[in-house]
């Protein structure tokens, strides 16, 4: 995925009553709202890079137009780094159409997951980060979650690695390894 150059203009759709604190873009790439990018860097969290300001040229309603007037707030893209932390290829209840060919990346192809783990000794200590092995995803820190609910920060749904599902084809968890 290419990164995004600036100017950074950006089309938003509104699906509620509010603009959300996070948002996710195409890529990999996140807008952060200015109350939490300063909140952030404040509490001196780690793994987001860039914060370059971004121009809202556009807001579409989805709904029924919010029954306040609508304030935008001034956003920040943000690309979470790529961690060292790296999926454990055993552990985890990931299918796969087929085994990882870079131990590096550790990319593949995923059909299905089920929750997933980390390898111990891995993670470098960022607070949000794309592990290897799964770069689509970001995996935070307590510290992180606790700076989520701490500043009610909005647009953002925190779930467990090992409670994480996603499965398009109803294919099920991957088998458990058998010892």
């Amino acid at each position: 995925m290419l990164t995004s150059l600036p100017p950074h203009r950006v089309e938003l759709e509104l699906h509620g009553e509010e603009l959300g604190d996070f948002i996710r873009c195409p890529g990999y790439e996140r807008l952060l709202s200015e109350r939490f990018a300063e909140a952030f860097r404040a509490e001196g969290l780690t793994g987001l890079e860039g914060f370059h300001p971004v121009e809202v040229v556009r807001v579409r309603c989805m709904r029924r137009r919010p029954l306040k007037p609508l304030t935008v707030p001034r956003y920040y893209i943000v690309s979470p780094c790529f961690g060292r932390a790296m999926v454990d290829v055993v552990l985890n209840r990931v299918r796969v159409s087929k085994p990882p060919t870079c131990m590096e990346c550790r990319s593949t192809g995923i059909d299905a997951i089920h929750g997933f783990v980390l390898e111990p000794d891995t993670w470098g200590g960022e607070d949000i980060f794309r592990p290897r092995g799964m770069q689509g995803e970001l995996v935070v820190s307590e510290r992180f979650k606790d700076f989520v609910e701490r500043h009610e920060l909005t647009n953002i749904r925190l779930t467990p690695t090992e409670q994480f599902v996603w499965d398009p084809s109803n294919l099920g968890p991957a088998p458990l390894p058998t010892t």
